[in-house]
């Protein structure tokens, strides 16, 4: 309730910002100059505002996609209000984990640094579907493809924290929909059934798998001693091109919802403060909606349900490199 009033009222919580903070006002007076951050779906909606405050306080930003029209598109839009952004676009197809490979590969190739990488693209309520590897939709976009991704790109984050002493951060963008899921919360024997199939239970059964993710790697990277964070984010209500299997249902929820949907900056503030804010250091493992720690479901804090994740994740992705 206490996060319902919040996001009514815009009121600020502990940590000084709340659900009418946008990304650019979360991270006033941050120097990212010597930071590099990859972002999924980085050419539109709250991932492009993402990337645009980001190179605004001098990060260099990966946008990584799958549409390069849309790329090239996002990327002439930042550098025309921000003519000394340092951004780049790579190819980057998350339903296949070939294409996952492909870029992490040409990646390490650049020999850049990463201190942070933000899990932010996905798909949402799309019909039954299977991916190239074979997995249900939205489940292999939004949850497989990212931990393939995060796990390729460790070794280069561990490389970087060490060599330059600042603190690695991994965010995976979830939403409130986790709580929305099947009854055993992962349906890990029945994924690909299309009989028992509903869009919406299988969106948030993937947004559930975004924040065991991060807890349980939060937890191997703390057992580790490496120093790399790993969070998860709910950016809050948003009409984005996200929606557009859907987008009648939302416009229809809005009208009577309109008091606790957000628009795309202050979408974006979540994932920016949690990618940059001094004051997040060392904090690691947590769930967090409008910009302040929040409890997730009791599935999202379940971690033989995190560990037993990872497992299935790792076996699926072993079982293609040996088909």
């Amino acid at each position: 309730m206490a996060g319902i009033l919040s996001l009514v009222t815009g009121k600020a919580g502990p940590s000084g910002f709340g659900s009418a903070s946008t990304a650019e006002h979360v991270t006033d007076g941050i120097d990212a100059t010597n930071l590099t951050a990859i972002i999924t779906g980085g050419a539109s909606g709250i991932g492009l505002e993402t990337a645009r405050v980001l190179c605004l306080r001098k990060a260099h930003v990966i946008i990584a996609v799958r549409n390069m029209d849309s790329a090239k598109e996002a990327k002439q839009l930042i550098l025309q209000e921000n003519k000394s952004a340092k951004v780049d676009i790579m190819k980057l197809d998350l339903c296949s984990l070939k294409s996952v490979t492909s870029f992490v590969d040409k990646f390490i190739a650049l020999d850049l640094p990463l201190n942070i990488l933000i899990n932010n693209a996905g798909v949402m309520f799309c019909p039954f579907q299977l991916s190239q590897d074979g997995i249900e939709m939205q489940f292999a976009t939004n949850h497989i493809g990212h931990f393939h991704l995060t796990n390729l790109l460790l070794n280069k984050m561990k490389q970087t924290a060490k060599a330059t002493g600042i603190e690695g951060r991994i965010i995976n963008l979830s939403s409130i929909a986790h709580t929305y899921t099947y009854e055993e919360g992962i349906r890990f024997d029945d994924i690909n059934d299309q009989n028992g199939y509903s869009d919406k239970k299988a969106y948030g059964q993937s947004k559930l798998a975004n924040i065991l993710h991060a807890n349980e790697l939060s937890r191997r990277l703390k057992e580790e001693g490496v120093n790399i964070t790993a969070n998860s984010v709910h950016p809050g209500v948003i009409m984005t091109p996200l929606m557009r299997h859907s987008s009648l249902l939302m416009n229809f929820l809005k009208m009577f919802t309109f008091y606790i949907w957000k628009n795309v900056p202050q979408g974006a503030a979540t994932t920016c403060y949690v990618a940059l804010h001094p004051s997040l250091k060392g904090v690691t493992g947590k769930y967090f909606l409008d910009c302040n720690e929040f409890e997730p479901s009791a599935f999202g804090k379940d971690k033989i349900l995190a560990s037993k994740l990872w497992d299935f994740s790792n076996n699926f992705i072993t079982s293609l490199s040996k088909a």
